[in-house]
């Protein structure tokens, strides 16, 4: 099983936009259960207001790097992230569990 962790920051130089950040977050937090190598999904929102802490974090796990790669390259994400990229920058860690 691979674990794939990301974290997602508001862009310092984009506006707060209440709506549009709303349907990003609905659009991530279905996507989960749209792709199929997906095993686990879980999307959260940062609930401290710490200097630290990124506003989103995404753990999700597939079964190997294969599937890790089908996810990433799936039309729906590949639409989501040309989404988030203007607005949110984000960092990612992939381990084995």
């Amino acid at each position: 099983m691979l674990r794939h962790i990301v974290l997602f920051r508001r862009r310092r130089d984009v506006p707060p936009d209440p709506e549009g950040d709303a349907a990003l977050v609905a659009r991530m937090q279905a996507l989960g259960a749209r792709i199929p190598v997906i095993r686990r999904w879980v999307f959260r929102a940062n609930e401290l207001d710490r200097p630290i802490c990124w506003d989103h974090v995404l753990e999700s796990e597939v079964d190997d790097a294969q599937a890790l790669h089908d996810y990433l390259f799936h039309p729906e994400h590949q639409a989501l992230v040309a989404d988030l990229r203007p607005r949110f920058e984000w960092a990612a860690v992939d381990y084995t569990v």
